[in-house]
């Protein structure tokens, strides 16, 4: 099964970029580890708890034993090149797994052989889904207590609506766990110690695999014409028409391959490596990227000799200089070119060129369509933006970046620090786009926001370490939003300006109404329904931007107001006065006035908590999570546990780990994950 390559080879038929999902926990770095170590890239197996993996090598990442920054390394497999992302499993960086999963071509889903699918894993999967990226998923720690596959391809199933393909059966149960036997060659792969080895099925284990192997014959069939064919003709399949109907079954989506395996006892790798290989897309297979190029949308495709474009999806601020990572979509770049940032419209040189290996770099003259690398040089490319030949401009759609739900307070500890700060604060939101820095208009202070707690502890802590701040933090503040309970209609709204010289004049009237909000980006609806030409169209477009602007800050709180569908039913206009600004400054004043005379409803940011405790503290646990505001869900007994799942206030979490360790002596563990935005108690506002 193994090959190491002597040189990367620019097949595109022969690179895979792929991604590890999985939940917290789940061995998301140990499985890239034991990778790395069977394709001969690393010669020593590394161990999260030791603190000596390859891609975990931050410092914080090492202290705290979990994946914070997406790191990227390169393998070579079976005469193919692997681009590997291992992606943090906390819901606190799912921007980080956002962008990632941006600009691969397939994914790793990992699964707890004893938890099935947790909730981060439900959300990076539903991440996915929405980037259209291929999956093959891996049930791991198959030699734990209470390891069972065919209940953990039963939640996937049931919690991911998608139909499992399980192409191997473990042999032996828990800490017996010694190999696999791949159903669709029928061949047994057993692992003892270091040594890997290929057997024929043991006699005892026959007839189950026999019937296992019919099930995947059944499930392949419904899904894939021509192993339906095949098996109505026939009664059976052939190795080579399942392995054939898989690939195309993983690539379109209509089905998704298990495997299992231990990775922490090296066992199930080299079929995961193998399926990775046969069943994920490479860089050529995937649907060529889509962009904008003279507002036209224009598709490039995965050729080297195209024209050159690439997309920018992480920013990292080293000792030694701005790295900036890159997929590059087509064309091949060169050491020395330069090249445009075609949303900004500046130019950028590429100095240097590096194959990444977490956080060791190899420096080569070029890269090429479908390659990762990272570059030197550029000096303002944000995350999101595309690079792209002068002579051919192109604008990829940026990653989606999530609104922040957390803030704390920072401060310089010595006063002659207050300018690091400040510098040292936009390098962090530079290099990752889901923080953001302002400064509060009453209190002065500077408020840093971000996904959650650990979140921006970790920034904090960056800042104190990458730059020797002490920085003064305050208690986290979580964000809230506004939004309509019961809208007004027929408001009117007469701008008039006369100051000397044109004047201002604008006359809207406007229906204001909740909106139902069924997408985290729909949070605003406007409309015209103005006939006979009494607000021009382009003015219709500046009162709508102005009722954007007006959303900025709500009439409870001056908090951003979500949820709202605005209607302008009619208007005036002036011959001489008239103009853009004019009827921008009456949407903006006109729906703050609107808003004022509307019922508002202050809401708070709410995150579902799956707690696992002890039996016998369980009664504690519900208590704390009722004191917190919490709605319990549903619970599920497990051997000697509990599975709580509630919907709990962010704001009442700050501070719930200590808490519910205090509760369960340590032995409780929770995740959580931000669901939405909820009406917060006692803050109607009607008029």
């Amino acid at each position: 099964m193994r090959t190491n390559l002597d040189h990367r080879q620019q097949n595109l038929s022969g690179l895979r970029n792929v991604g590890i999902l999985a939940h917290v926990d789940a061995g998301k770095t140990t499985v890239t580890e034991r990778i790395l170590y069977l394709t001969g890239t690393t010669h020593k197996r590394g161990e999260v708890h030791d603190g000596t993996t390859v891609t975990d090598f931050d410092s914080q990442e090492r202290d705290r034993g979990i994946t914070i920054f997406a790191a990227a390394v390169s393998c070579d497999w079976d005469g193919h090149s692997i681009n590997l992302i291992d992606t943090p499993g906390h819901v606190d960086f799912s921007d980080e797994v956002e962008r990632s999963l941006r600009v691969l071509d397939g994914a790793v889903a990992l699964f707890d052989a004893v938890a099935g699918v947790e909730p981060q894993s439900e959300s990076v999967w539903r991440q996915a889904d929405r980037h259209g990226v291929p999956r093959i998923a891996f049930v791991n720690k198959m030699d734990r207590p209470g390891a069972d596959l065919d209940a953990a391809v039963a939640s996937i199933r049931e919690r991911l609506h998608v139909t499992p393909l399980v192409v191997q059966m473990p042999i032996g149960t828990e800490a017996e766990f010694s190999g696999v036997i791949d159903l669709i060659t029928m061949r047994a792969y057993v692992w003892r110690d270091d040594t890997f080895a290929e057997r024929v099925v043991p006699e005892a284990l026959r007839e189950q695999a026999i019937r296992r192997r019919r099930l995947l014959e059944e499930a392949v069939a419904e899904l894939h014409p021509v192993a339906l064919d095949e098996f109505s003709a026939r009664s059976t399949v052939s190795a080579e028409t399942l392995a054939a109907a898989l690939r195309d079954l993983t690539r379109s989506g209509t089905g998704v391959v298990v495997l299992c395996g231990s990775a922490y006892r090296n066992r199930g790798i080299e079929p995961l490596l193998d399926a990775v290989v046969a069943y994920l897309p490479s860089p050529q297979e995937v649907p060529p990227v889509r962009g904008l190029s003279d507002g036209a949308v224009q598709e490039r495709v995965a050729d080297p000799t195209a024209p050159f474009a690439a997309l920018v999806f992480k920013v990292n601020s080293t000792a030694t200089g701005r790295l900036t990572y890159l997929r590059v979509y087509s064309g091949t770049i060169r050491k020395g070119e330069t090249v445009v940032d075609a949303g900004a419209g500046r130019t950028e040189r590429i100095s240097r060129i590096l194959r990444v290996q977490a956080d060791q770099h190899a420096e080569v003259q070029q890269a090429f369509a479908g390659d990762i690398v990272a570059v030197v040089g550029p000096k303002s490319a944000r995350s999101g933006a595309t690079l792209c030949a002068p002579a051919a401009p192109l604008v990829l759609e940026p990653p989606a970046v999530a609104d922040p739900v957390v803030s704390v307070a920072v401060e310089a500890r010595r006063s002659a620090d207050t300018d690091r700060l400040a510098s040292a604060l936009a390098r962090l939101v530079d290099e990752d786009l889901s923080l953001t820095v302002r400064t509060d208009s009453e209190t002065g202070q500077t408020l840093l926001s971000g996904m959650g707690e650990l979140h921006l502890e970790v920034a904090v802590e960056k800042v104190r370490r990458a730059h020797g701040l002490e920085v003064g933090v305050g208690r986290p503040q979580v964000t809230y939003r506004e939004t309509v309970a019961r809208g007004v209609s027929g408001l009117v709204y007469r701008h008039v300006k006369q100051d000397g010289g044109a004047g201002q004049f604008a006359q809207i009237t406007l229906d204001v109404e909740p909106l139902e909000v069924t997408d985290s980006s729909e949070v605003f609806a406007f409309r015209s329904v103005v006939v006979g030409g009494r607000v021009p169209q382009e003015y219709v477009r500046a009162v709508e931007a102005g009722c954007r602007d007006a959303l900025a800050d709500g009439p409870l709180g001056g908090h951003r107001v979500t949820g709202v569908r605005v209607t302008l039913t009619d208007g005036a206009t002036h011959s001489k006065d008239s103009s853009e600004l004019a009827f921008r400054t009456a949407g903006r004043l006109g729906l703050r006035e609107a808003l004022r005379a509307s019922a508002m409803v202050l809401l708070e940011p709410v995150a579902e908590v799956t707690a696992t405790v002890p039996e016998d503290a369980m009664g504690g646990v519900l208590g704390d999570l009722a004191a917190r505001r919490g709605r319990i869900t549903g619970t599920t007994a497990r051997p000697g546990s509990m599975v709580i799942v509630a919907t709990v206030p962010l704001a009442e979490l700050f501070g719930y780990a200590t808490q519910l360790r205090s509760r369960t002596q340590g032995r409780g563990t929770f995740t959580t994950r931000t669901t939405g935005y909820a009406p917060a108690p006692a803050t109607r506002s009607e008029e």
